[in-house]
């Protein structure tokens, strides 16, 4: 368990940051490349101004009409994305192993508020999950792989707020939390978890091409 725990904290670690953050920039650069190559004039009339007004549409709840016509996934899908992405990052005990590995930290959320939004995130898992199984056009399109990568999100939480309070088993907890957390992080720039990344380049060049060329609103 020991040797597990410091293979997890240890190296394990920099092998998810450094597939992460290559995996990331590599995908980044090829699609770059592959757009220059097949859809060059994409460059031509990209637009900061449009693509930015885009982008803020569409970070806004309820900002758009597809957005407006199905107000409960919309609204469900916020709350589950901020908390996936603020959670980690503002967690009191990242925030201080990170201070006390790198000599760097910043504010952190209280306990409280942190216990909520992993919750939120766990349940947020589960309402896509049903959505998957219950709606039937979703369900059509589903695949396996759809519902393992809910797997590999739903874990590190609920493994987190598991060790945190110490239940039965924490210890293990532990270790599967870390362990699944560095899944996440390699999976990131290989699935469709990937779309968080790629969501504002594919929102300006929406947004480019509906107020440059077409004169109209991607929203």
């Amino acid at each position: 368990m020991h040797e597990i725990y410091q293979l997890a904290s240890g190296i394990l670690v920099w092998v998810a940051l450094i597939v992460f953050v290559g995996g990331t920039a590599g995908r980044l650069i090829r699609m770059a490349i592959t757009a220059r190559k097949k859809d060059a004039v994409i460059y031509q009339y990209f637009s900061f101004y449009y693509a930015l007004r885009s982008i803020l549409h569409w970070i806004i709840p309820f900002g758009s009409m597809s957005m407006r016509a199905r107000p409960a996934m919309t609204l469900v899908a916020f709350i589950f994305h901020i908390c996936l992405i603020i959670t980690p990052i503002f967690l009191a005990a990242h925030v201080i192993l990170i201070a006390e590995s790198w000599g760097i930290g910043w504010a952190y959320l209280p306990n409280a508020v942190a216990d909520i939004m992993t919750i939120l995130v766990i349940l947020g898992c589960l309402f896509f999950l049903l959505r998957r199984i219950v709606q039937r056009d979703v369900r059509y399109l589903s695949t396996p792989g759809d519902f393992v990568l809910l797997l590999v999100v739903a874990a590190p939480f609920v493994t987190g707020i598991w060790t945190y309070h110490q239940w039965s088993g924490f210890e293990i907890a532990g270790i599967v939390h870390m362990l699944s957390g560095e899944l996440m992080l390699i999976c990131l720039p290989f699935t469709r978890l990937f779309h968080m990344a790629l969501f504002p380049f594919t929102r300006g060049y929406a947004g480019s091409e509906a107020g440059g060329v077409r004169r109209a609103r991607d929203w």
